[in-house]
């Protein structure tokens, strides 16, 4: 069964323009009709290390912990940090381990500092797959999510073939994002096909064909075809979230999530 969540980043790229609470999240998300989320380690704030406590704020509002997404200022690419960055890890899947079926999403790898592409992607790989053992003992699927911003490792269709080539294919899944596929330039039904069996969840979200952000069903991502694609994967947890980065929704995050949540069920009507 499909189910509709909503990724917070959507408000943690207002920045400073943001001055509310994880509350307001889930009270915003709930209201505009989603049945889960998928929150960032920024955005989990006054909940951080109380799982049980937030399991009350979700529970009470009708939500589920889809996913958990960290971050490392390492970009995952710096050898020396690989020891910090696992001990983050394994203090988080303490976290996500409380909500069962919630995964694990460990964002791009990103070039920090200078050196060799190879090194980076050696690097990357060593964190992931030691992230993915971890998860494994834990109970919890961890899964990377490649991204199209600022020096990512992984950009293009050649990146994430690099990466998948240096991973585990059990243990490490996948979290692809339309949006970031799109501005990569590549086939994304045919990246979704190659790579189905990785699939942990879907990030859904839009681009024109410049690449820029669009409010979802306003851009080129075929929607439908991306769905029927990722629905057949034998790994996949049925969780798509939505994710909105446009103007629309640096101007209001509320509103922008409330729209793509309609827009979705138009979509899948």
């Amino acid at each position: 069964m499909l189910q509709i969540g909503c990724q917070t980043y959507t408000w943690e790229m207002l920045g400073d323009r943001w001055s509310g609470g994880p509350d307001d999240l889930l009270d915003a998300i709930a209201s505009a009709g989603y049945s889960g989320i998928e929150i960032t380690d920024t955005m989990i704030g006054s909940y951080v290390g109380k799982p049980e406590a937030f399991g009350r704020a979700l529970s009470t509002r009708g939500l589920e912990l889809a996913a958990f997404a960290c971050a490392s200022d390492s970009g995952y690419t710096e050898p020396d940090r690989l020891a910090s960055d696992l001990a983050m890890i394994d203090r988080t899947l303490d976290f996500v381990a409380a909500f069962p079926g919630a995964v694990l999403s460990l964002g791009s790898a990103t070039v920090m500092s200078p050196g060799d592409r190879e090194g980076k992607f050696a690097a990357a790989a060593e964190l992931y797959n030691a992230a993915a053992e971890l998860g494994e003992k834990a109970g919890v699927p961890i899964a990377v999510h490649p991204s199209s911003h600022h020096n990512t490792l992984l950009f293009s269709r050649a990146d994430y073939d690099r990466l998948f080539a240096l991973t585990d294919p059990i243990r490490l899944g996948w979290v692809p994002d339309t949006g970031h596929i799109l501005r990569g330039g590549m086939d994304i039904l045919d990246t979704l096909t190659t790579y189905r069996d990785r699939i942990r969840y879907l990030h859904l979200k839009d681009v024109d064909a410049a690449g820029d952000w669009r409010m979802l069903g306003s851009g080129i991502c075929d929607t439908r075809a991306v769905v029927e694609i990722v629905a057949a994967s034998p790994n996949f947890n049925g969780w798509l979230v939505l994710e909105e980065e446009s103007d629309v929704a640096a101007a209001g995050p509320a509103k922008a999530v409330q729209t793509n949540r309609e827009t979705m069920r138009a979509l899948l009507a």
